[in-house]
């Protein structure tokens, strides 16, 4: 870890390593071993800035700003029971028509002249199961 990085790490999260990423708290470890004078300073620094925002007494929100914001939001739109009927049609039809190209096109690809090796070897051993089925020649 560079002490640029250590730097940016104290801005951003503070000056308690331990509320640091996971990932970045053992490399923070060995920089503050390595070069304590760089850390103390970035640590000392954000420290500082923690408990000046830690003094800051939080605002507090009126009743009468709690429902200006309130009204002045935007109302949820209702889906009125027309557009969702449109909605479901509109769902149906474009499966129906993706059900038709898809058999179309494997009705125009499928090559008749050449049989399926799975169907002809049903066809041979159907003669051979259907005396079983029936009865028939045991």
């Amino acid at each position: 870890m560079t002490p640029q990085r250590f730097e940016s790490l104290a801005d951003a999260h503070g000056g308690d390593v331990a509320r640091w990423p996971a990932a970045e708290r053992e490399a923070a470890a060995a920089l503050m071993i390595a070069q304590p004078d760089v850390a103390r300073k970035a640590l000392a620094r954000a420290a500082a800035l923690d408990a000046a925002l830690d003094a800051w007494p939080p605002m507090a929100v009126t009743h009468h700003l709690r429902e200006r914001v309130i009204a002045a939001a935007p109302a949820a739109r209702s889906r009125g029971r027309l557009a969702a009927w449109f909605w479901g049609a509109g769902l149906g039809a474009g499966l129906a028509a993706a059900s038709a190209a898809g058999l179309a096109v494997g009705v125009t690809l499928y090559d008749v002249s050449q049989p399926d090796e799975t169907v002809s070897a049903a066809f041979a051993g159907y003669d051979d199961l259907s005396a079983d089925v029936t009865g028939e020649g045991a």
